[in-house]
């Protein structure tokens, strides 16, 4: 009897500082016997639940005596799933979606539970810690909302960029070394060697004279936005509209830039269909292109800045749509340009005369190609290309009876030959 006494002495002393250990602990202790009855709670498990020891509380009762609730629902935690009665089965569990309610007060908690085995192996215990993890829901709640803000300030900046980029070609950037608008800075330049493409709309000044300011508006960007598709899937982009007039530019080959004039008059045509149908004149646009080095970057002021490129190239280029007007010519390209085309023999071409370049005493020899005439006008030239080069030479080596004689030929053949006639004219004026 002694010994038995004594034995549960030790017992008791073994329980006793059991207890003290479990109450120094910084978690909630939750235990149960092995029929699942709350054996045990310690003072930071009574804290989180607001109470301690419930008698006779069945397994059942336990999530709603202690408002142990699914996380984010109104839906008492299912026993099934909850750690502790998973440890009665044997087995280690961990969750972090259990929330202890308080009145109005929520506590979110992490809860680890195991089993408890005596020396036979046979299961007496489950245990549960739960930790108060506010902090942590607060932290990750903040890191998800911060997170959330700055996707949304992703996205207004990305829809910013694209905003800028209407303005500010992308190409243009990154010519300069940028991806946003906010990395330029005044003052910056790169030196580039690109074929710079202008074309603008004949007597357009006459046309917009019939139309209302509405109406100009309306033709202008149904016109443009027929256009720009043609330069952006040939690998070159807009620098600047002046009017109904367009800079483009292309950084890659001559030929992007004269596949580009191509699509445009071929569009034009299509469009001049439409325009048709609506009891609307046509309308013609000329197009010059020319190749060199030049430099892109921003000018401006401290509250004004502006992209822009600069180069006698660029001013040339200009010159050689002004002198579609004077030949009758669609597409005028320089030496320069054909001169670097991959296989200038696949495009219909012919030598159309010579140009000084303003401000200095270089020459520069012009060609036009004439692939996006109509077929009959086509077939035309092409057959009066040798003998139009040959009026041409005749014409700069100042043999004006011959010069005249060979382009009067021509109109005899095509009476639609605007060049031929321009030479005819020059050629008799010389003559006088």
């Amino acid at each position: 009897q002694e010994h038995l006494i004594e034995a549960a002495q030790h017992l008791y002393e073994s329980e006793k500082r059991l207890g003290k250990l479990l109450e120094t602990l910084p978690v909630g202790v939750f235990v149960v016997d092995a029929d699942g009855t709350p054996f045990y709670i310690n003072q930071a498990a009574k804290n989180i639940f607001g109470k301690g020891i419930v008698a006779e509380t069945t397994p059942e009762q336990i999530p709603q005596i202690y408002h142990i609730y699914l996380a984010g629902t109104e839906q008492f935690y299912p026993i099934e799933q909850q750690p502790i009665f998973k440890a009665l089965k044997g087995e280690n569990s961990r969750v972090d979606d259990m929330e202890i309610r308080q009145g109005e007060r929520i506590i979110p908690v992490e809860v680890s539970a195991s089993p408890i085995f005596n020396d036979t192996g046979q299961l007496i215990y489950a245990i549960a810690t739960f930790q108060d993890i506010t902090e942590r829901k607060k932290a990750e709640a903040e890191r998800i909302q911060f997170t959330q803000q700055l996707e949304l300030k992703n996205i207004e900046l990305s829809k910013l960029n694209q905003s800028y980029s209407r303005f500010v070609p992308k190409q243009f950037l990154r010519f300069l070394g940028h991806e946003s608008i906010v990395e330029v800075s005044l003052g910056e330049s790169v030196q580039k060697k690109m074929s710079i493409l202008f074309s603008d709309i004949r007597a357009f000044t006459t046309l917009s004279e019939t139309m209302t300011l509405t109406e100009n508006f309306k033709f202008i960007n149904a016109y443009l936005s027929r256009m720009e598709p043609l330069i952006t899937a040939n690998y070159g982009f807009i620098d600047k509209y002046i009017g109904d007039a367009i800079m483009a530019l292309f950084g890659r080959c001559p030929d992007d830039a004269v596949q580009a004039a191509l699509g445009m008059l071929s569009e034009l045509n299509q469009y001049n269909i439409i325009r048709n149908k609506y009891q609307k004149s046509p309308i013609t646009i000329g197009i010059g292109i020319n190749t060199g080095s030049l430099m892109l970057g921003t000018v401006g002021g401290t509250n004004r800045m502006d992209t822009t490129v600069i180069s006698d190239a660029v001013n040339l280029a200009s010159r050689l749509q002004d002198l579609t007007k004077v030949y009758g010519a669609s597409l005028i390209i320089s030496q320069k340009t054909f001169l670097e085309l991959k296989d200038y023999t696949k495009y219909n071409y012919r030598f159309l005369g010579q140009v000084n370049v303003k401000g200095k005493k270089d020459v520069v020899s012009l060609f036009e190609l004439f692939d996006a005439d109509p077929p009959e006008i086509i077939e035309l030239k092409k057959q009066t290309k040798t003998l139009f080069e040959a009026g041409v030479i005749s014409y700069y080596s100042q043999q004006m009876e011959q010069a005249t004689q060979i382009f009067q030929e021509i109109i005899n053949l095509n009476h639609q030959d605007k060049a031929a006639y321009f030479y005819l004219d020059q050629s008799n004026r010389e003559s006088e």
